[in-house]
């Protein structure tokens, strides 16, 4: 499934969403950005990666490589300008395309996120789970983290991958759109001031 603002315009971003429970808690934000961006006379472009939201691919079997292929596939298909990448998206940004990286999360810190949930959640019923013991049975077997099944090919790699700012792409720090991050409230949220000052950092470039 794409979601799409598509007037066939000159400028084109790609837009690579957040992962997992981020993904959901920054949605309506990612969509409010989206629309500044239209409004600016930019095209945006938004896929589903393989194993997210109506694809119809097993989470389980999907890998960091074959989602990275797919947002160079995407890109290409798509004609894609610029690439727009929110979170974890950084992971898998077309290093060829010129763009943003914004407030960039890594692999690490990722599965140390999702791994707290899943202790807690454990404490919480009664039972003891180490992230050290969780890690490695995910690497071993898979995973089931918040909800969703991680396979071990895709666990195994994150446990060491970084966001890489590639030619002509710049990281955007969440204290340029001022307040914390949407991510860190209880339920999915939008800021309107946020989503403001991040396609005005983006409009901007443009026009530069």
């Amino acid at each position: 499934m794409l979601v799409a603002i598509d007037r066939d315009r000159a400028m084109r971003v790609l837009v690579l969403p957040a992962w997992f429970d981020e993904a959901n808690k920054l949605r309506r934000f990612t969509i409010e950005v989206m629309r500044r961006l239209d409004a600016a006379g930019i095209d945006s472009l938004l896929p589903d990666l393989g194993g997210c939201n109506e694809s119809l691919a097993p989470l389980s079997e999907q890998t960091l490589e074959g989602w990275r292929a797919q947002a160079e596939a995407a890109a290409a298909n798509l004609d894609a300008t610029h690439v727009l990448a929110i979170r974890a998206g950084a992971l898998i940004a077309p290093q060829g395309l010129p763009g943003w990286h914004y407030a960039a999360q890594s692999g690490p810190k990722l599965l140390r996120a999702l791994l707290r949930a899943r202790t807690i959640a454990a404490r919480e019923a009664g039972r003891f789970e180490s992230a050290e013991g969780l890690m490695a049975q995910g690497k071993a077997e898979g995973l089931l983290l918040s909800g969703w099944h991680l396979g071990a090919r895709l666990i195994a790699a994150l446990e060491n991958a970084e966001p890489a700012v590639g030619s002509g792409q710049e990281a955007i720090a969440q204290t340029d759109l001022g307040g914390p991050g949407l991510w860190l409230r209880a339920e999915p949220d939008d800021d309107a001031a946020q989503a403001d000052a991040l396609a005005s950092i983006i409009a901007r470039s443009f026009a530069a």
